[in-house]
């Protein structure tokens, strides 16, 4: 599944975690493929449900 960087700083950020949004900001590429990056998404907290959740509020958009 693919995610734009941008929606995951943004989720980050909503969750008060500041610091990690900005760690994520620096370190991920601006397009996020869950399968060939998860190692560097769970650094940052983010386990699949959370990747999921963020990405069925993707498709209703």
């Amino acid at each position: 599944m693919k995610i734009e960087k941008s929606k995951i700083v943004e989720m980050l950020r909503s969750r008060g975690d500041n610091a990690l949004a900005q760690q994520a900001d620096k370190q991920l590429p601006p397009q996020i493929d869950t399968d060939q990056h998860m190692e560097q998404l769970s650094k940052l907290g983010l386990n699949p449900q959370d990747l999921t959740k963020l990405a069925g509020g993707l498709l209703g958009h």
